[in-house]
């Protein structure tokens, strides 16, 4: 009998704050650019200037997504809709964002069965 493959875990975005977008280094790469310059009417070189800036270490030299003030995380994604609590560009999202969570851990969710589980109330929502 051939091994079955783990279920994919699934989760529900829409009941979410957005923890994803709040994180400090979404990675733009070239194809992310190109599809948020064709969303906008841009040049490649335009919407990199406008929506992107370098983010440098020793181990890493990335262009990523700049932020703004979020109530909630103190800082998101620029295109995160902070009222609506929802992506602007979603079908123009950078790749890295369309995969994630990929079936792995959903650091919103684990947050919040943690929180639900030590306040012992199933229906608990945490304040940031």
């Amino acid at each position: 009998m051939p091994a079955s493959k783990p279920a994919k875990i699934t989760y529900d975005c829409s009941k979410c704050p957005g923890y994803c977008c709040s994180y400090p280094r979404i990675e733009v790469k070239d194809s992310d650019l190109a599809r948020l310059a064709r969303h906008f009417g841009l040049s490649a070189a335009e919407a990199e200037k406008r929506f992107t800036r370098r983010y440098r270490d020793e181990d890493s030299d990335e262009r990523i997504l700049r932020h703004r003030k979020d109530e909630i995380y103190g800082s998101i994604c620029r295109f995160f809709d902070t009222d609506a609590r929802r992506c602007t560009v979603y079908a123009a999202r950078p790749a890295v964002c369309r995969q994630y969570p990929n079936g792995s851990k959903c650091g919103y969710y684990d947050f919040l069965r943690f929180e639900r589980r030590h306040q012992d109330d199933p229906d608990f929502i945490p304040s940031a």
